[in-house]
């Protein structure tokens, strides 16, 4: 469970409930025909600008904001460097037995058809094909949400659009034109919320996301190049963690040299 998300949802929302229950009652904001008109006009809308199959994906994506596998990408480094070694030691077929232990299931095909013999070419093309299918899912998925937030605000003013009309087609009591014009601006309330707080925080989220498998990905590609040529470990393991931490702005790691360092002791 992704707890930033999870926070920031419960808190947006019940700030927003708070401040309506401070100065009037909920039954106020809760507009059936106007939700109808906010709702059923994005998810149409989507509809008429994306495949239906696309929109339907939605709704894993949607669940991925809030579910995320948590990944240490300095471990991924380390586990790919205890491999080099083995595959240093003992060839490329001797990394077969670490196959078990791989957690990783990118790293793990890529390392699944290196012990099968397949070429370096080969390997790359496949790998980098799945790299590219995932951004791509990736991408459909933070598109159709970034429309959706664009969808829910036009939406909401076509309904504010739509009482006011009901509105001043009849003023014979102008005791009325108030509560009918909160009920049209309440659809405006409906489009800016969700937008603002469900779309356009999750097109954000997804796109991150996207970045952190790719770089992932990423790294194991380079990683598989290294264990395929028998470089030296260490070597592999600085290369890959200065692209990981030019990758964050960071500087070196203390621990990472001293890891290291210890290890040269110990060889």
């Amino acid at each position: 469970m992704d707890l930033a998300t999870l926070v920031g949802v419960i808190a947006g929302v019940g700030l927003v409930i708070a401040s309506i229950l401070m100065n009037s009652g909920l039954d106020l904001f809760i507009n059936i025909p106007s939700a109808m008109i906010v709702l059923g006009g994005t998810l149409a809308a989507t509809l008429i600008a994306f495949p239906i199959n696309e929109v339907m994906k939605v709704m894993g994506l949607f669940l991925r904001v809030f579910m995320v596998k948590k990944s240490d990408q300095y471990k991924l480094i380390e586990s790919m460097v205890g491999i080099c070694n083995v595959a240093r030691k003992g060839g490329v077929l001797a990394i077969e037995s670490k196959l078990k232990e791989v957690d990783n299931d990118f790293l793990k095909k890529g390392l699944e058809m290196t012990v099968d013999g397949k070429d370096e070419a080969t390997v790359n093309a496949l790998l980098k094909r799945e790299v590219k299918q995932l951004q791509n899912a990736h991408k459909d998925g933070w598109e159709i949400f970034n429309q959706m937030g664009a969808f829910a605000p036009a939406f909401g003013m076509v309904g504010t659009l739509i009482g006011l009309i009901q509105m001043l087609s009849d003023l014979s009591d102008v005791s009325s034109v108030g509560p009918k014009m909160a009920i049209a601006l309440i659809t405006t309330f409906y489009g800016a919320v969700i937008a603002n707080l469900v779309f356009i925080p999750m097109t954000v989220k997804l796109k991150r996301r996207s970045a952190t498998e790719s770089l992932e990905m990423t790294l194991i590609l380079e990683g598989i190049g290294y264990i395929r040529k028998g470089v030296n470990p260490r070597f592999m393991q600085d290369v890959l963690e200065n692209y990981l931490d030019t990758y964050h702005g960071k500087k070196r790691r203390r621990g990472t040299v001293k890891i290291r360092n210890l290890r040269r002791r110990n060889n």
